[in-house]
């Protein structure tokens, strides 16, 4: 195997990279990118989910954001509030997210029906991680004793479209690279993913 020519290494790193250099804040700053987390996981699953590695890459996605989370909380003064007993349902959200764009890789091309498929699908895919983390948090955080579900809802739901906006943004920012590629192939009509 020429590893210069392997299309699934090359996408490996840059998901492993972009989430290694985004995971600092969630909605990033004038300094910072927004957090790909969501977006690093279903493209994973589009692009690398039937690979021969795809669970061991999962995984490997898995343990990173734990390490850079471990990281930031202890080296950079990010706090640590969110890490709690339900921050194992991470684990549930990121897998959903990797299983759902898998499931959906074989619809993937670039026409116009394949775009607005993939375009549903990430947002059904960040919707479910969302309600995942959040469902999980409140729960089992421990902070939330004296508040209703409905309270909680309507507190968490002012960072649904952000979440959701900061997956797509990616995702789509993947597609015009895809679609860079498949221009420079010369395999633009209806390419499938890689």
């Amino acid at each position: 195997m020429n590893i210069m020519q392997n299309k699934s290494i090359w996408i490996a790193t840059a998901l492993a990279l972009l989430m290694g250099v985004t995971r600092f804040n969630h909605f990033g700053s004038a300094t910072m990118l927004p957090d790909a987390s969501y977006a690093v996981f279903f493209l994973g699953g589009v692009y690398l989910g039937r690979t021969r590695f795809a669970m061991a890459l999962l995984a490997f996605l898995m343990i990173e954001a734990a390490l850079v989370d471990y990281y930031v909380i202890n080296f950079r003064d990010v706090s640590g509030w969110c890490v709690t007993s339900a921050y194992g349902f991470l684990l549930l959200a990121y897998a959903g997210l990797w299983f759902i764009g898998r499931w959906y890789a074989p619809r993937h091309d670039l026409t116009g029906k394949g775009l607005l498929g993939l375009s549903v699908t990430a947002v059904a895919a960040a919707s479910l991680a969302f309600v995942i983390a959040n469902v999980s948090f409140y729960l089992l955080a421990g902070y939330f004793g004296n508040m209703s579900a409905m309270e909680y809802s309507a507190r968490v739901a002012q960072y649904f479209v952000p979440y959701i906006a900061v997956a797509v943004m990616y995702i789509g920012g993947a597609i015009i690279l895809q679609m860079m590629y498949a221009i420079l192939t010369g395999k633009q009509h209806g390419a499938k993913a890689f």
